[in-house]
Parts: structure tokens; sequence; C-alpha cells
């Protein structure tokens, strides 16, 4: 193909990059980021910058995506759309539209015409295919927008050749490409006449911000409909030939293995059952339907082996925690010295949609459908775990009914494999609600003490040792190498992982003389609790600890929280969004007793969020009746104030800032799991006390501000860290004490009674209209 736009070739620039148009037939092209683009100037750096100033958990994602980004394409069919296997996964964030509005922006075509799915398992992506840290925007935003460009210059040329006219002069808009004579073709025309001999290098220069026309503004999600009307499909929905349901029995004790069923003849002759076998988390049954799976297992009589924790409470951790703690540097200087200790119990982090998959084992081969962020990692696993080649292994990716840091974790692809193979058929395997939060993946139980030194009106130090239950980084970056190395037995990979993460990912936006935050956890491995890298990691924890010592370092100056902290922040976003969320939220106003405001502010994921809130203590609020409710004290009023840097849909960035806020309020005041002799009690998201409408705020307000940035920030865990912070310190100026231990109510008496641990699972209700409301 000649040079048809009449241009000489471009000489790299910020804007401009090299692709590639893949050899053969119709248009088909990949973006290539290693070399080309100008690294971005160097910012003057703050006194006493911590890492994560200069070095953060974004870039390090980006960067280990960087050199598989050419493998990254998007595909133009004969009709003229646009086709994006996206290699990460929707949970409910909304990537799949922002990435549409990219494609549709740069390649000019309607966004109705451009069809974002999931891709499958590819392990040559290697650290291309982790969906984490609210990252995929920042990592794929370039790369996006290279793909559609380099599709579009290949469409064009094509066209220049069919129209006998050069590229410049030819305008495309809204997939149809016209000469200047008024001679036009589709894209699906350009596309089919496109024969590529081999594959080449191509260099494209992406369209100037003002040239967009759907990034910035706001945006329906392109599967809202489905949605809500009940047709979008998750992986229970899929029609898989021949896959039944299929329930585990659960050991009583968290991890407890099964040693042998005493009835499984029995079971098997239950009605519509079809196959009892035992697997490595329990045992498995499969009948026709998932109510007859449930009398299954409540029927089983098991012989359990105990499990990772026996007869451990909630208090035997915190003393191992507080035993584990590393000495603070600074010794205690009397009236100096400003000191707090804070407790975060555990908390499960169980998504919306039930921990599901689809397996289908066959000799020597195997299929899994499931909502999975690392995928590699699961295929890599399955394999292992079926004794087969990784290649054998195929795993599709399903979108996923939310997250929360779970679907990191392929713990029910893997339970699905083995209890397809033991069967010897496909199955439909779904967790029951009790599970979760008794077995499957929790925030880890985490205890911060921070010293802070105050001399002649400053703030000289400020240190914060945090320490937690291991996080399990088992997935590694989402591929066999790192996952394998987090593994390694002695837990030190794990450890250098969970190390890591904390350095890239904490960063206290004051001026506080020296600043030291530092991780420990003590456990040599993440065997005993079923942790994971819950939404937000560490931050909410650690946010909220800092949050609530700069309001009594701020109460001990004698400064009104807001104006303490604006005079010592290092940055200008972070002071933007404090300025702008204590005049929207109307901070200092006047408010009755036993109500207060509460403010906090967050930096990370290349952005900031500040959060102002307004909460009732009094008496007649906390006392409130609402039938079978917590209710307690209520938040009635949230401002957030949100930098997210460039942002693609701001309808998507206020949802996300909506659903974190509802994270950190639940943290902060109800939302928990109470270990007892070994197990979890919650049996169930009411249970575990999640935020409910009853204790939401009915003034909910959010504001995305304007960014000088160039690039996007994170959104999907911004809003959680700064929210929790926000309603602890609101609750702590309403109550004039401050809190210790998170959520606020765990000591509480139970709002519930627990459900059985044998059988592990309540029966199927017969009763459910009589819960409506």
């Amino acid at each position: 193909m000649g040079n048809h736009d009449g241009q000489p070739p471009a000489r790299l620039s910020r804007r401009t990059f090299v692709g590639y148009v893949v050899g053969g037939a119709g248009v088909a092209v990949a973006a290539d980021l290693t070399l080309g683009a100008a690294p971005a100037s160097a910012l003057p750096i703050p006194s006493l910058p911590q890492v994560a100033e200069l070095y953060d958990l974004n870039d390090f994602l980006t960067h280990c995506a960087l050199p598989t980004s050419n493998l990254i394409g998007i595909r133009i069919d004969d009709q003229g759309d646009a086709h994006f296997a996206l290699p990460r996964m929707e949970v409910g964030q909304g990537i799949t539209t922002a990435v549409a509005m990219l494609i549709a922006d740069e390649l000019d075509l309607p966004i109705e015409r451009v069809h974002v799915t999931l891709a499958p398992a590819r392990p040559e992506l290697l650290f291309n295919q982790l969906t984490g840290g609210s990252n995929t925007i920042i990592s794929m935003y370039t790369p996006v927008r290279v793909a559609a460009a380099v599709a579009r210059k290949a469409l064009l040329e094509a066209a220049a050749i069919q129209l006998g006219a050069i590229v410049s002069s030819l305008v495309a808009k809204a997939g149809v490409i016209q000469a200047p004579g008024g001679e036009s073709l589709t894209y699906g025309e350009a596309a089919a006449s496109a024969v590529i001999p081999e594959t080449k290098q191509v260099r494209v220069r992406l369209k100037d911000d003002a040239s967009l026309a759907l990034v910035g503004k706001g945006h329906r999600r392109i599967d809202a409909v489905d949605a809500v009307t009940g047709r979008k499909e998750f992986a229970m929905d899929l029609d898989v030939p021949h896959a039944l349901p299929t329930m585990v029995c659960r050991a009583p004790d968290l991890n407890g293995t099964a040693r042998s069923v005493r009835n499984q003849g029995d079971v098997e002759e239950m009605p519509g059952v079809t196959h009892v076998a035992i697997i490595p988390t329990g045992v498995a049954v499969r009948a026709r339907t998932f109510g007859q799976c449930i009398d299954a297992v409540r029927a089983l009589d098991v012989e359990w082996n105990p499990g990772t924790v026996p007869g451990k409470d909630a208090a035997d951790v915190l003393t191992e925690l507080r035993r584990a703690q590393l000495p603070l540097a600074v010794p205690k200087l009397g009236a100096a010295s400003v000191e707090g200790e804070f407790v975060f119990h555990f908390r499960s982090g169980s998504a919306l949609e039930p921990n599901c998959a689809v397996a289908d084992v066959r000799d020597g081969s195997a299929t899994i459908w499931g909502g999975l962020k690392s995928p590699i990692d699961a295929q890599s696993k399955v394999a292992k775990a079926l004794g087969l080649s990784q290649a054998k292994v195929t795993v599709n990716v399903v979108q996923g009914g939310g997250s929360f840091g779970r679907k990191l974790f392929s713990d029910a692809a893997i339970e699905a494999a083995h209890a397809s193979k033991a069967f010897g058929a496909p199955v439909k395997l779904m967790w029951h609600r009790a599970d979760e939060p008794r077995q499957g993946r929790v925030h880890p139980m985490a205890v911060s003490r921070i010293r802070a030194t105050v001399l002649a009106g400053s703030v000289l130090t400020f240190e914060q040792r945090h320490t937690s239950v291991p996080v399990d980084w088992r997935h590694g970056l989402g591929e066999r190498l790192t996952a394998e190395v987090a593994a390694l037995p002695t837990g030190l990979g794990n450890l250098g992982f969970s190390e890591t993460v904390f350095l890239l990912t904490q960063e206290l936006p004051y001026n506080f003389g020296v600043i030291t935050q530092l991780l420990n956890e003590p456990q040599p491995a993440p065997t005993r609790f079923n942790t994971g890298s819950v939404r937000n990691i560490y931050s909410p924890d650690v946010a909220t600890a800092n949050e609530l010592m700069v309001d009594r370092l701020a109460a001990r100056l004698g400064k009104d929280p807001v104006a303490f902290r604006r005079s010592h922040l290092k940055s200008k976003v972070v002071r933007r969004v404090l300025d702008r969320v204590a005049e929207l939220g109307e901070w200092g106003r006047a408010m009755p007793a036993g109500t207060a405001q509460g403010i906090a502010i967050h930096k990370e994921y290349k952005g900031a969020t500040a959060v102002l809130v307004e909460i009732d203590c009094r008496p007649e609020t906390v006392n409130r009746k609402v039938r079978d409710a917590v209710t307690g004290p209520r938040v009635t009023r949230a401002t957030v104030v949100v930098d997210a840097g460039l942002v693609i849909n701001p309808d998507g960035v206020k949802a996300q800032m909506m659903g974190g806020f509802a994270d950190g309020l639940a943290q902060a005041l109800t939302y928990s799991n109470h270990l007892v002799d070994g197990h979890f009690l919650e049996a169930s998201w009411d249970n575990s006390a999640y935020t409910r409408q009853w204790n939401t705020p009915l003034d909910f307000r959010c504001e995305v501000l304007d960014s000088d940035s160039t690039e996007p920030g994170g959104v999907g865990e911004a809003g959680v860290a700064a929210s929790m912070a926000a309603v602890a310190c609101a609750w702590a100026r309403a109550t004039g004490r401050m809190p210790t231990e998170f959520p606020i109510n765990f000591h509480d008496p139970l709002h519930f009674e627990p459900k059985s641990f044998v059988p592990p699972v309540p029966p199927s209700p017969t009763d459910g209209l009589s819960y409506t409301f």
C-alpha cells in the first residue's frame, strides 16, 4: 500500500504513536507503546516525598502491562462495526462503556457500532490481563486509542485506493469515508477490500482532546438496558450443554476439609441429585436444581477435619497483631506526643453476585466460564488442579455482578473444575450466600498505631505502624510466574507483595515533618484466613486512622479541622478538592447538639477525593426502629468531590463515588464479621450489616472537578477511604468520643441469631413474601 496521504513520515511526538496493521484480509490492528511516547516532564518534588508520590501502584501496573500492549487489537467487520476484546473484567465499574467511548471517538464511529466483549485468558498478555487497583482506564487509555487510530488510518488508506484519492483529502464520519468529489465508502466496504500482505509498523497521531465528541461527557452505560431488564448474562445464566447446578457442603470451621461422608448413598438417592463427591474444599453435590442441591447439602452427614484457626476468636487475633507491632522510632515525649491505636475488624469481601463458575472437564481438556479478574492465573491453577497443561484449559471471562477484589481469586473456578472432573459431567457451581462471609474472602483484621510529635505549634513527626493479618496475593500480577512467587511456602513472596503494594499506595498528603508509614503482616503465609485485596486494600483503614489523628492534631493546636488540613497540604490538587467540598458541603454551619460534620481527604489513583458528611447521633435517631434492621447513627448528608484526572465518563465516575461512599459508610459504622471459636458467625449481607437504604443519606451530592491532567485517574476504589474516614471523624465530633474500633458498633450485642454450622446452609425459604416491604 503506497503512501496515499501525501505526507512524509511524521516524527514521533507526545501525541504520535507506533502501531501495527496486521497482515491478512480485512482490517485488524494493534497498538505498540514500547517506543515513541515522549516521557512526561518531571514535576517539582515536594519536601519529604513518600515513594507513592513519585511512583505509585498504578505506575507499576501500567508499566508491567506496557510490553504486551501491541497484542491488543481492534477488528473492523464487513458491516463496518468495531470489535474489541477487552483484556480486563467488567464487574459493574463501567469500563466497557468507557472503552467503547474511546474507540468511537478515535475511530469516528457511532458508539452503538462499537462492540466491547471480554477477552478469554491469553497467557501471552502476561501482566496485561489483571483487573485491579483502579488501573483499567489508566493503563488502557492510550493503547485503546492508538489501536483505534491505527484502524482508522488503515481504513482511510484502503478507501484512498478504491476512491483514487489521497488520504489527507478524505473525511471520515459516522462510519462513512467521503472523497472530495462526493464518492464514499462505508467502513465495512473499506475493510472488506483491505488486503494487507504482511504485518507492518505504522505511525499514527491521536486526536486532540478538543476533537473528541464523547470523552468527558456523561454517557449512559452501554449495558444499562440489558441490566435493568434482566437480559444481561452472568455466569449462571449461560446455557452450557448438560451443565447442572452444583453446590458444596462446607466445614463448620474456617477452611476445614472433608474426611468422609457417612450417608453418601442416601443423599445420591434424593430427588434430583445426580452426583456426590469429596473435593478439596468440601463435598460437592450436583442436582437438577439449586433447591435440590441445598436439600442435599443439608442432608449430608460428613466427618470433618479441623480448620486453620480452631478455637480462635477475634480477641486472639488482636493479641497476635499487637505483639507483632513494629516499634515507633520517636520516643513518647509527654505532652508533645499525640498517640492513637485503631482496630479494624474482619469484614466480608463478597460481591452481590455469589461466587460461581461453569466447568466442563473432559478427558485431556477443560473449559471454564466465570467472572475472573485474573483469568491467566485461573487457567494456570485449574490446569494444575486437573493435572493438565495450561494450553489444554480454556478460560472464558464473563461479566460479573460486582467484585470488590473477590474475583481476583479463582476459587469457584477451581472448585467447579474439581467437581466436573469427579463427576465426569459439566457443572454450574454456585456458592450459597452463607458460604461467602464464612468461608469466602475477607478484608483482613488490622491494627494501626500512630504517634505524632507537636512542638511550638508545628507537627515535627508522624509515624504509623500498620499491622495486619496477611493479605493473600497468590494471584500475583495475574499470570503464572508472579503467582508462584507469591505462593512460595515460606510466605516471603506474599509478604514481598504486601510490602510493595503498601509502599506504592500509602501517601500522607500533609507536611508533617518526618513521616514514616510501615506495614507488618506477622503470619508466615496467608493460609489461615481467606483474605484478599478487598476494595481499596489497605487505604480505608490507614486513611481513617490518619484522618482521626489529623482532627486530634488540629484540636491540640486549636485549629479548625479544614483550616488545619489546608495549611499543611502538599498538593494543589488535594487543596482544590478540599476547598470545593468545604464550600459545597457548607463546612462550619450551625448544627444541633448530637449532630456534627466530618471531613476527610485521600490521595491515590492519580487523583484526590474529599468527603464531607453530616451525622445524627441523637438518641431518637440512633434508637429508631426499622423492621429487621441495624440502625444506629444516621449520616444525613454527604458531599463528595473528586479530581480524577482526565475523565472519560463523568456519569461513571459519580456512580463509582456513590458506591465507594456506601462501602466507606458501612465499614465505619456497621459492617463486619465476628470470629468466634474458629469460624465467622455471619452468614449473609444482612448479618454483616452492610449499608442499607435506611442508613444512607437522603442528601448525597458528588462533583467531578475539571482537571489540568492530560491522563485519566482511577475511580473504582477512590471513594472508599475518604468516605470511611469522614464518617468516623463526624461520629467523633458528634459524640465527643474518639472511635478506636471499627466498625463502631462491633461490640454491640449481635443483632441476629447465628445460622447453624451443621448443616452449613439454611433451608430454601418458603415464605419470601413475608420479608417484603
